[in-house]
């Protein structure tokens, strides 16, 4: 069973910046689609981007287009999310989450597509 653990949350003002970090132990990620979601209070996680095992370009949501960089690490079986210029609304718990498919194809940002997850890392970006 593959265990996901993400880490590099925390504390940031607006404009800044974080990078996540997302281990996986037990099984390797590198033949999987792996994703990237957070989770607002009260709501459902929302897809924010993910990133096929194959080469086709990875998806990410228009909230953070051009903002945002997901990468991977098959030899460190890790995956990364880069957050540049930080908005309050980014404001979530973030997770990692693996998909049983070697592309993620359309359904690149749905939460239904993805089976194992991590537990979560808070994000929080103050004014």
């Amino acid at each position: 069973q593959l265990r996901l653990t993400e880490s590099g949350g925390g504390l940031v003002q607006a404009g800044g910046a974080l990078r996540l970090s997302c281990v996986g132990t037990l099984y390797a990620i590198s033949p999987f689609c792996m994703g990237w979601f957070r989770q607002f209070p009260g709501k459902e996680r929302e897809g924010v981007a993910s990133i096929a095992a194959v080469s086709e370009p990875p998806n990410y949501a228009d909230s953070v287009k051009g903002r945002f960089a997901i990468s991977r690490d098959n030899a460190a079986n890790t995956i990364y999310l880069q957050m540049n210029n930080l908005k309050p609304e980014d404001t979530a718990v973030y997770y990692c989450a693996r998909r049983q498919s070697t592309g993620c194809g359309g359904a690149g940002l749905n939460a239904d597509a993805f089976d194992s997850w991590g537990q979560g890392t808070q994000v929080t970006v103050s004014l």
